[in-house]
């Protein structure tokens, strides 16, 4: 037994079960209102599942937006997989919850964001061995802050495709 209380991860485990209820809720009965959620994840996390071109693409972390067009919303205890529409081709992905770096709601100004400590982490460790600090789980205060501009809007009458989003602004 420890002499200590871990708060910080109790407290990433507690987000984490948020997201999954929620993703959960959205899977049974759908987005309510305006809601919609960026999710920014770890694309070199062990259980990640995306596309060849995904993981070339974007070789360490990747932003989805669950929004107008997804299917398949499955959730487990240790992830959900979802399938997406990039360029008109369907593509699933598989995302454990530990991957998540940030999960954001810009319609109700709710975010969080996930930071790992090495020490519970260690595969982490060498990815990030140049960051002096690992802060624990802090609420994302400002979504909207997101670089969007009026191109990044399809054209009206067509089904909007999946969006990948910088959250570059996000960081500190």
């Amino acid at each position: 037994m420890s002499d200590t209380i871990d708060y910080g991860n109790l407290m990433h485990d507690a987000m984490r079960d948020l997201i999954r209820k929620v993703l959960d809720d959205v899977s049974t009965s759908g987005l309510p209102g305006d809601h919609h959620f960026f999710i920014n994840f770890d694309t070199r996390h062990d259980g990640v599942e995306i596309a060849d071109w995904m993981q070339d693409r974007f070789p360490d972390d990747m932003t989805i937006v669950l929004q107008h067009w997804f299917e398949n919303l499955t959730v487990g205890d240790d992830g959900f997989s979802v399938t997406l529409n990039f360029g008109d081709v369907p593509e699933t992905l598989f995302i454990p919850f530990d991957a998540i770096n940030t999960f954001v709601d810009p319609s109700v100004e709710f975010g969080l964001r996930f930071e790992m400590q090495d020490e519970h982490h260690p595969d982490l460790h060498l990815a990030r061995q140049d960051d002096d600090t690992a802060e624990e789980a802090a609420p994302v205060t400002d979504p909207e802050r997101d670089a969007r501009t009026d191109e990044d809007e399809p054209p009206t009458g067509h089904p909007k495709e999946a969006e990948i989003v910088s959250l570059d602004s996000f960081r500190k």
